[in-house]
């Protein structure tokens, strides 16, 4: 039965989806205006034939091009020496080209390039959070990867890493992409263990706005389609290949990744990704991997913690769904279903090879600091709220 809850449905980009859908971008960016920067990743694209014919495609478009490259997680140092070095030279619109960090990055320099202050003017929970009043500059989203869906989202994520390093968002949805273009065959030179870690990130942010205490019937049915994408496409896109399931994998796994995108920003998050937050700010760990590592068993504590304090929650009932979803058959009760779903999940991990917290230099004494710093704003969607000891238990279970 249809849930008739009021809901929201915040800015999305204009979506091209599908195989060969990257030779569009020069007639896409041609309605923006003469001069792009391009915003890519350091290795893959540049190294490839894409990159060459792209830069031919928009010559021949009359956009002359300016680029630039992203080799770890956009730092605010990073955005703002680009706003410097950029501002000056009229640029029409971004180009981010590329996995989480090439888009975040690109995100937050369309989004300043015009205004020219410092990004940590707005990011939250580190400067004076200043409201953004913009403008910002056009900007086309170019996933490379299927993960973070930051092709879909008005959040641009900026880290420091180290003792007293952070993990913050700069967010509003001026920043969100005008045009979204998803190219599943940009996978195909990805690495198994790459494609591992970012359909882990995918599943568990449509998973976690499934079971939010935000979900709605729009992101429920997005969600979802998203889920059943990932269950038909994840392992096969892992092996990898040219042959037309391989093909087929690639796309479903960007689909869920658009999707995870779009829900995440309509619903928000759970304890995985307010987890993710300190332990990315802190320890040299890439984002997929703290999701790939961890949403097992924070599925587990939170069915558990469900069943103990919140037996009537809707999110028991999502969880077991999923469960049988991924098992492909029905169960008596619920709770069998979400120890299927668990079990799934602790498969996957294994089978994934997905590396421990503890190979990063998480140890037992980091704990404490990475619990006081996983409450922020996804830990405040999560569908029951943990202890501390719950969410101790989640980082100790995968040191």
């Amino acid at each position: 039965m249809f849930a008739a809850k009021p809901f929201s449905v915040g800015r999305l980009p204009r979506v091209v989806f599908g195989a060969g859908v990257f030779r569009e971008i020069p007639e896409i960016a041609r309605g923006y205006g003469q001069r792009a920067l391009i915003v890519t990743g350091n290795r893959s694209l540049r190294a490839s034939g894409n990159w060459p014919a792209l830069l031919d495609g928009l010559r021949a478009a009359g956009v002359s091009v300016e680029d630039m490259a992203v080799d770890r997680e956009p730092s605010p140092q990073l955005v703002d020496s680009a706003v410097a070095a950029y501002r000056s030279k009229n640029i029409d619109m971004v180009i981010g080209i590329g996995g989480g960090s090439a888009l975040d990055a690109a995100k937050a320099i369309a989004g300043l390039l015009k205004p020219g202050n410092s990004v940590l003017d707005h990011l939250e929970g580190v400067g004076p959070e200043r409201p953004y009043v913009g403008p910002a500059t056009p900007f086309i989203a170019v996933p490379t990867t299927a993960g973070t869906g930051s092709e879909a989202t008005k959040n641009a994520v900026l880290s420091v890493q180290g003792e007293n390093g952070f993990k913050k968002s700069f967010r509003h949805d001026d920043l969100v992409a005008q045009v979204a273009v998803v190219d599943p065959e940009l996978l195909a030179t990805c690495p198994p263990e790459v494609i591992a870690a970012n359909g882990m990130d995918a599943f568990t942010q449509l998973i976690e706005s499934y079971v939010s205490i935000r979900a709605n019937a729009f992101t429920d049915a997005l969600a979802w389609s998203g889920m059943e994408a990932v269950r038909d496409g994840f392992l096969a896109a892992f092996h990898g290949g040219d042959s037309e399931v391989a093909q087929h994998a690639r796309a479903c796994m960007s689909y869920a990744a658009l999707l995870s995108g779009i829900t995440l920003a309509q619903a928000g998050l759970g304890s995985v990704h307010g987890l993710a937050s300190p332990l990315g700010a802190y320890f040299p760990i890439p984002h997929g991997v703290v999701c790939g590592t961890l949403v097992a068993t924070a599925t587990e504590v939170n069915i558990r913690a469900l069943h103990e304090r919140a037996p009537e929650s809707a999110a028991l009932e999502k969880y077991a769904h999923v469960g049988e979803l991924l098992a492909g058959q029905i169960f008596s009760r619920h709770e069998t279903a979400g120890q299927a779903l668990v079990q799934f999940l602790h498969d996957w991990t294994q089978r994934l090879n997905i590396r421990r917290l503890g190979s990063y230099g998480v140890k037992e004494a980091d704990i404490p600091r990475v619990t006081a710093g996983s409450r922020g704003s996804s830990m405040k969607t999560n569908p029951v709220v943990l202890t501390d000891a719950e969410i101790a238990a989640i980082v100790r279970v995968r040191l």
